[in-house]
């Protein structure tokens, strides 16, 4: 039986909206944002389909709350993402103060929550820190980011394909 207030439900939350951005050819990362046992706001990333380069799951989920709960300060809230995020979600997160992150599969070479920096759980200058958990569902995580990449490097070699004469 799942427990509906574990992390692991709520990264399966996280890992659907993961699932509508792979569906609009976006790299397949998502988010929700929980409030009191419940989701006060999910995104998933759509960089392409807004032209914009930081609507990041973090970013569009982060705003959703801030709506959702009319304060831009999200004390007492847990953000799940299905990656780790990169150092601009990770500023944003620290400015905007939930309690916790809960992220899937890390990102080594970008991720700004102890992959190759910690932005969130320990950097004194920065004004909050929040308590980081990992690996919650990081295996469906990665595996689906893994596929969508794995896909659009195959696209790419079909098209250079057949534009070769």
């Amino acid at each position: 039986m799942m427990d509906l207030h574990s992390d692991a439900h709520f990264m399966g939350q996280a890992l659907r909206e993961a699932r509508k951005a792979y569906a609009a050819g976006e790299v397949p990362v998502g988010a929700v944002v929980v409030w009191e046992g419940r989701v006060i706001a999910r995104a998933w990333n759509q960089v392409e389909t807004l032209k914009d380069a930081t609507a990041h799951a973090e970013m569009l989920a982060l705003t959703a709350a801030q709506e959702s709960r009319g304060d831009w300060r999200l004390e007492k809230c847990t953000l799940y993402v299905t990656k780790e995020p990169c150092p601009m979600c990770a500023g944003a997160i620290v400015h905007c103060r939930p309690e916790r992150v809960v992220f899937g599969c890390p990102d080594p070479k970008a991720g700004a929550a102890g992959g190759w920096i910690n932005l969130l759980e320990s950097n004194p200058p920065l004004n909050h820190r929040c308590e980081v958990t990992s690996g919650v569902l990081g295996e469906e995580c990665l595996q689906l980011l893994q596929s969508f990449f794995r896909e659009a490097r195959e696209r790419t070699k079909q098209e250079r394909a057949s534009e070769s004469p």
